[in-house]
């Protein structure tokens, strides 16, 4: 799995280089895996600034901007608050496109019943539209984390090839 990530960030880069677009990252349950894979890549500052890791409700707040309110209604892991974090990131760094992702990587899910596994995604992309996903992924803590990084990763690539 560590491969198939090191491949897909290089080929996501290559593909932010010759487009001349730069990507930041918000993290939560990945803990900086995206932005991680993204900086190892050929040539990455050419593409990757920076990256956020906001594991905790306080720090999507209090760093990225995510709205008190959207934290309490939706929780943490919602497409509400991935919007946000995506573009806040993209605000705060000033780059042309924002990756979000938040989840319950395991092996607990949330205090609402939301099961392990469960994962969201958000694109916020140069043109200012914003791409969502939820998935499920089974496996463990670390499973789930490659495979949310990869997911997201290669989400990116079919975004840019629209």
């Amino acid at each position: 799995m560590y491969n198939k990530l090191k491949i897909a960030a290089e080929k996501l880069g290559a593909m932010l280089k010759t487009k001349r677009l730069t990507i930041t990252t918000a993290e939560s349950c990945t803990s900086g895996w995206i932005g991680s894979s993204l900086a190892a890549a050929k040539e990455s500052t050419t593409f990757y600034n920076c990256g956020f890791i906001t594991y905790t409700d306080h720090a999507k707040y209090r760093v990225l901007g995510v709205a008190e309110e959207t934290l309490r209604l939706h929780s943490a892991v919602s497409e509400a608050s991935v919007k946000e974090m995506a573009c806040g990131a993209k605000r705060l760094s000033g780059d042309d496109i924002g990756i979000a992702v938040s989840g319950y990587a395991g092996p607990a899910g949330g205090t609402d019943g939301t099961p392990a596994g469960t994962v969201w995604f958000a694109w916020c992309l140069e043109d200012g539209s914003i791409r969502t996903s939820r998935q499920m992924f089974s496996g463990d803590n670390e499973q789930v984390v490659l495979k949310a990084s990869l997911f997201s990763i290669n989400e990116m690539q079919r975004f840019l090839k629209e």
